[in-house]
């Protein structure tokens, strides 16, 4: 394998870890990897059914939720910011 596509590999595993840890599925399923890998393709299932149907609703909804998220994240790290912290005692 070349070295370009080993690190697109390592870099795309890594995204995947730290969005299902950010998701909290790790703990919700107590780390289950086959818990993990059923949810995924429950979700595959539901959207390629969906896109059968010619109804994107699936995508939309998770995609607003998944924005949503990240949003919340980046204004919780900006308060973070703001607000200085309490000094030791």
């Amino acid at each position: 394998m070349r070295d370009w596509a080993k690190a697109r590999r390592e870099r795309t595993r890594h995204l995947i870890e730290l969005l299902v840890q950010k998701a909290g599925l790790v703990e919700l399923v107590d780390d289950d990897r086959a818990t993990l890998l059923g949810d995924l393709l429950d979700l595959a299932d539901r959207i390629h059914g969906a896109g059968e149907a010619g109804d994107d609703h699936v995508i939309i909804r998770c995609r607003r939720r998944g924005l949503r998220a990240f949003d919340a994240d980046r204004e919780a790290a900006a308060a973070k910011e703001r607000s200085p912290e309490p000094p030791d005692r």
